[in-house]
């Protein structure tokens, strides 16, 4: 019998191990997706513009895995590794707090969440398990410990001297990363304005007002009511601006973005889309929209997804954000990936050189690449991130 309970006993922790360190691999590697492809070419003219470029990437969602952001993974699209392979200066990791089951672009509510589950499937610590705002804490906690052990190759960006410290050890031939933290949308708040005030303590930069449910603040574009910001959503952006938190509003209905438009002070960012004139997507808002958001000196990122530019082919992205240059103009085009966010696209991070290549065959003129890579990301924080 004694040997009997022994066997079981291993057989217990052997499911334990497999539930806790295999089955979370397994998850991710199933939803955040490379397509296979054969490796794409790039010129040697190509190569050496891109890795002349100050490349940025305005969203991703790696913090919600179990992995190390500073190990190059075989899962998911974005590490530091796979950063500095592409040669990406600026990435901007967002967090995400919940999700409903079944999520789709069309209608969901808030009632079920898929990533309480995660959060105990992934030995996060129990106060994630029952709190949004513990989930956002802990995220960015994640970020800060990469930050600290190896402070030679990630810096969270806080200032604008954090990201100027990262482009001149660039310029002097290092290849860090500046690494900035947001919300995927401002639930973690938990109805409290005070929440704004810790998470930007913590070191968060940028928050999305909403993501694929509605919230405290108004309406998700992908939410029930489609309405706009309440009264404490709309303190919430006051808060936001008085703190120099970016506003994002990605995921938010057109009415929020209206209302947004009318209460904003400071320019805000649509941190991965597509635009409906290019791809008739739920995912995406109306040009009229773009326009009005780039006339306040916003910014939109195109991301590399079906959902969101229809054809996610590279060349497919480059068509997407040549629409959006006609659009709104080349100085309010940027890239937001939505890497790591149960995405399937046809190249990871180390591979954006696709990209360039793309674009130049697409006569994209020198100042227009340099741009939409990742220069309208740089002038866009140097004005609207505190000085440090």
């Amino acid at each position: 019998m004694k040997r009997v309970l022994t066997v079981l006993g291993s057989l217990l922790l052997l499911a334990i191990a497999a539930l806790y360190f295999v089955v979370p691999s397994v998850m991710e590697n199933g939803i955040n997706i490379v397509e296979d492809h054969a490796p794409y070419a790039i010129s040697e003219e190509t190569r050496t513009l891109h890795d002349r470029l100050i490349v940025a990437d305005l969203h991703s969602d790696t913090l919600l895995w179990a992995r190390n952001p500073l190990a190059r993974g075989r899962t998911g699209h974005v590490d530091v590794p796979r950063l500095q392979e592409g040669n990406v200066a600026f990435q901007v990791f967002s967090v995400v707090t919940k999700a409903p089951e079944g999520q789709n672009y069309a209608r969901n509510t808030g009632d079920t969440d898929q990533i309480t589950l995660l959060t105990q499937v992934q030995l996060w610590p129990t106060r994630t398990w029952n709190s949004l705002y513990e989930r956002a804490h802990y995220q960015g906690e994640r970020l800060l410990a990469a930050e600290a052990s190896s402070p030679d190759t990630l810096r969270v960006v806080r200032t604008r001297a954090d990201m100027e410290y990262v482009l001149k050890n660039r310029e002097n031939g290092g290849n860090m990363v500046a690494g900035l933290l947001a919300t995927e949308g401002s639930h973690p708040l938990e109805g409290d304005l005070g929440n704004i005030e810790k998470l930007h303590t913590l070191g968060y930069r940028m928050m999305g007002l909403h993501h694929f449910f509605d919230n405290r603040l108004g309406g998700s574009l992908h939410g029930v009511s489609q309405e706009g910001l309440t009264d404490f959503g709309k303190d919430a952006v006051r808060e936001m601006e008085r703190l120099g938190i970016i506003v994002d509003v990605a995921h938010s209905s057109e009415t929020v973005v209206r209302d947004v438009l009318s209460l904003s002070t400071r320019p805000f960012i649509v941190s991965h889309t597509g635009v409906k004139g290019a791809c008739h997507s739920k995912r995406n808002l109306p040009d009229e929209l773009m326009q009005a958001i780039a006339g306040k000196g916003g910014l939109i990122g195109i991301g590399y997804w079906e959902g969101a530019v229809c054809d996610h082919t590279p060349k497919g992205v480059v068509k997407a954000i040549r629409y959006a240059i006609d659009l709104i103009g080349v100085d309010h085009v940027s890239l937001g990936s939505d890497y790591d966010g149960a995405t399937s696209v046809r190249f990871d991070t180390s591979e954006i050189a696709v990209l360039t290549e793309e674009m130049r065959k697409a006569n994209f003129s020198e100042e227009e690449i340099t741009k939409v890579m990742g220069g309208n990301v740089i002038r866009f924080m140097r004005d609207n991130l505190p000085q440090g």
